[in-house]
Formats: structure tokens, sequence, C-alpha cells
């Protein structure tokens, strides 16, 4: 502990490096080129799904920047869901497009499956037809969300062979769905068409021409690792700091974000002496319903020997885009969909601390209808103390989250955020 409340707050302890993050113009700069350099970085590992080449070598590339910063380092293994794709298309006359398999994929193999196609309208006789689900604009994330899951289930009850779902969304792309692991999924092809492609397909199941599906490729488990990191100061308690790091596509904006918030107060608390240790994790599986976040609480320190929990989760720090017409414009500004979570014993100090930025400064008590994410996860197995953030941006889940919708300008003012409601919060 510090050896006195006047050290702590003069400048030795959290607050003191909190406050000097933002001394001076100069300083400012070099931590913006450094922000923004771990965000080019991450993008470039490209795909990040669960276990995948992208994802490996991000854990290791933080794996060596933490041991730099002092922590000790160990992995923890697990096996998640995988699909390698070959091809995956929907075609009728002369209309062709590509699809994204919905996992957990059930193939059809190399040769397709040739059905007519079908609108899923209620009531409709889908028997032995691929049905076409035409969902309503949404910033969709989730096969858990019954606006996708009941229509998908009810589709093959009343006799689908396969089902394309078009997520109508901000950008017009094919939107990825998180599903989790511990329900059976779909035995039968389930795919999501972009709603820009969308059009020929939709006339096509308006008279029930011949559509052909193709979803082939391989698939299994296979073994990915959560990253953990400690710095053990020999204190009876720990504040841990929890981010994914793993999704569907590049995620430069959806995981980027939210890792390069972590990274920078990862390497603040590695300076600071709050009198507490320190754990980080950066979990794989998130894709699977937190997959990863699941196996980590196994483990993790107990709720009585933890003095808060921080998890930064989706979309800390994308770029807001207006929506014009089929266009989308880039903006300057952060997008405010994002929600800030704390529990009701620090949720002022919170609050303060994030006065002013936009989406975050509404900070709402953490429970299960507000909290989302691992941290749900985490409020049921008992912690008492936590801060927690998620988001999804217009790119969120698509092809399209690249460099484009994050910079280290967007980036700072929440980690300058989340030092100060840090500091405030083990001050107390």
């Amino acid at each position: 502990m510090p050896s006195s409340r006047r050290a702590f707050l003069g400048g030795t302890g959290l607050i003191g490096l909190a406050a000097s993050g933002a001394a001076n113009g100069a300083e400012t700069v070099a931590a913006d080129a450094w922000l923004q350099t771990l965000l080019e970085r991450y993008a470039a590992f490209g795909i990040k799904a669960s276990g995948g080449e992208g994802d490996n070598a991000c854990g290791a590339w933080l794996e060596a920047l933490l041991q730099g910063y002092g922590y000790a380092c160990r992995r923890q293994r697990f096996d998640a869901p995988f699909f390698e794709v070959a091809r995956a298309t929907l075609a009728t006359g002369g209309a062709e497009a590509s699809v994204l398999p919905q996992a957990i994929v059930a193939p059809t193999g190399p040769s397709g499956l040739a059905a007519p196609l079908r609108l899923a309208s209620p009531g409709a006789d889908l028997s032995g037809a691929i049905a076409l689900l035409d969902l309503p604009y949404k910033r969709w994330v989730s096969l858990t969300d019954p606006q996708v899951a009941q229509p998908i289930a009810d589709a093959f009850g009343r006799g689908a062979v396969a089902v394309v779902a078009i997520t109508t969304g901000p950008t017009r792309e094919a939107i990825a769905l998180n599903v989790s692991t511990h329900k059976p999924g779909f035995d039968k092809p389930v795919a999501i068409l972009a709603p820009r492609d969308a059009r020929p397909f939709l006339d096509a199941a308006s008279t029930g021409r011949t559509g052909a599906l193709v979803v082939d490729g391989h698939g299994g488990r296979r073994p990915a690792f959560n990253l953990i990191a400690r710095l053990d100061r020999g204190a009876p308690r720990d504040v841990i700091l929890s981010t994914p790091r793993s999704g569907w596509f590049t995620c430069a904006a959806e995981r980027g974000s939210g890792l390069v918030v972590w990274l920078s107060l990862a390497r603040w608390l590695a300076g600071a002496k709050p009198g507490v240790n320190v754990e980080l994790i950066a979990t794989s599986g998130h894709e699977y319903e937190y997959l990863g976040g699941e196996h980590y609480l196994s483990q993790a320190p107990s709720p009585t020997k933890t003095r808060l929990w921080i998890h930064i989760g989706a979309g800390a720090a994308a770029r807001d885009w207006h929506e014009l017409g089929p266009r989308l414009l880039p903006l300057p500004s952060a997008d405010s969909q994002r929600v800030l979570t704390a529990t009701a014993d620090i949720v002022e100090r919170v609050r303060s601390a994030f006065h002013g930025v936009s989406g975050l400064e509404a900070t709402y008590v953490a429970d299960r209808t507000t909290a989302g994410g691992e941290l749900v996860n985490v409020l049921d197995a008992g912690y008492k103390s936590m801060i927690g953030l998620y988001g999804g941006h217009r790119y969120f889940h698509t092809r399209g989250d690249d460099l484009r919708c994050v910079s280290a300008d967007l980036v700072q003012p929440v980690a300058a955020a989340f030092r100060t409601a840090i500091a405030g919060c083990l001050d107390a």
C-alpha cells in the first residue's frame, strides 16, 4: 500500500498517474502514435476466429508485450468450434452471391443443395424449400436473439431444408452471428446473405424458383487459448482487467479499440503502486457466447480476493458514420451506441470519470438487464465491484470492420476515462 494517503493522491499513486497522462500536447501526440501503432498491429493479424492463425498470432504478440511490461504470462488452453470455408454461395438463374455459413455449421457438402426458394412468411408452406428469411433492420449480434432464432426454428418446423437469413443492417453487408456451444445448433444448413445481394433471391423466392445453396468446407473443434498475465505484488486483493481478442473477421474497431484500451491500462497499472495485484485476461472463444470467459472464471481469483473487475468489451471506441441512402460517410467522432455499466457501490465515481464521453456518460447500474457480454457471467459468479463496457457499431460483425472504423484519437478519451475511474474506485 502507499505509505500515506497524501503520497497516493499527490502523484506516486494511481490518481497522480491518471492525471499525468494528459500533461501536455507533446505527450498526447506520443500517446496517440503509440495507440495507433497498436491498432494497426492488431488489424494486421487479419481474421481473428477462435484458435485460427490470426487469433493465435495476436495472443503471442500480446504475451510478448505484457512480459515486457513486467507481467508473468500463461496460456489457458481449451477447444473451440471452427469451420474453414471452401465454398459458400447461393445461386438462382444467372445470379450468384457469397454467403456466410452460420456457426455451428451444418455443411451441404461440395454438391450443395438444390430446392425451391420460398419466403419465410408467416404460415407459408416451406416443405422441401430453401427458406429466405428477410430480417428487419437492426445491428445484429447473436443467434441467441429471439428475433432471429425463433424464425429460423419456425422455418425448419414448417419443413424447410435450409434457411438463408438476410441480416438487414446499416452497412448492407452480411452480419455474422455469435452462437452458444451449450445449446443444440440447427442440424440443417443456415447461411447469412448480405442485404446488398438479396434482391434477385427475394424475387426468385416470391415465385418459388429453384435455388442452389452450397456450404462446403471442413470443421470441428481446434485448440484455442486465453492469455492470462499477472503482476503479483503480494497484496491481499486483485484487480482483474479482461477483454476478448477473438472475433469473426478483422474486428479492427469491435475488438481492436477495446484491446488497445486494455493494453494502455495494463502498461499504466504496471507503473503504478495501487496496493493490489493485477491480473489481465485476453480471451479467445468470444464469438461462441463467451466460451473463453467461461473457462477463465473456473480459475480466476475468487470474488472475496478481488477488489475490482474491469471488462472492456466490443466497440469501445468505434467510428461513427452518417447513413445517407446506400452510402456511409465517416465522421470524426465515436459511435455513441456503446454502453457502460458499473456496480452500485462505484457507479457514481465511474459516471463522473466518463462525463462527456458520448454514450458512456450515462453509466448504468450493472445487473442482468444492463450488463453485456462476459460481464453477465462475472455478475453471476458473485463478484461485487465491476465496470463493464460493450457496444455495437455500424460495421460490427462484418468484413468491413477495418482500420477505417477506428483511430487513436477515438481510443484516447476512453483510456483516459478508465484511468480516472479505476483510480477513483481503488482510492475509495
